[in-house]
């Protein structure tokens, strides 16, 4: 029974970090080719590559280290290039307004 448990917690790791590679992909190749490079990060083709080949060893190689390296690969894609990303293509999420607006508007210390 707790083997079987086991078994279906990996699956489930499995599943997850193939979503992570998959949604990493998608937002890497929907990104335009000149954000990246004024992001000062790797090419758009050597992002593109990394995360395909994470999303194939997800898909059909199924070693937990090579599926482990795509992951790491996913996730310094989502937590570092994509919001460098966003802030050079100017969608780093504000839309105008100032640095002390909240999110129901302006916050002026009570005043």
């Amino acid at each position: 029974m707790l083997l079987s448990a086991f078994g279906s917690l990996l699956q489930l790791l499995y599943l997850a970090m193939l979503v992570l590679a998959v949604v990493a992909f998608v937002f890497a190749a929907i990104a335009r080719e000149d954000a990246y490079r004024a992001a000062d990060k790797k090419k758009k083709s050597f992002w593109l590559i990394l995360l395909g080949v994470a999303v194939a060893v997800n898909l059909f190689i199924p070693m937990l280290f090579l599926q482990l390296a795509g992951a790491v690969a996913s996730i310094v894609f989502m937590v570092d290039v994509r919001p460098a990303i966003k802030a050079v293509s100017g969608g780093g999420g504000r839309r105008g307004g100032s640095s002390s607006d909240g999110p129901y508007g302006p916050y002026n210390g009570g005043r």
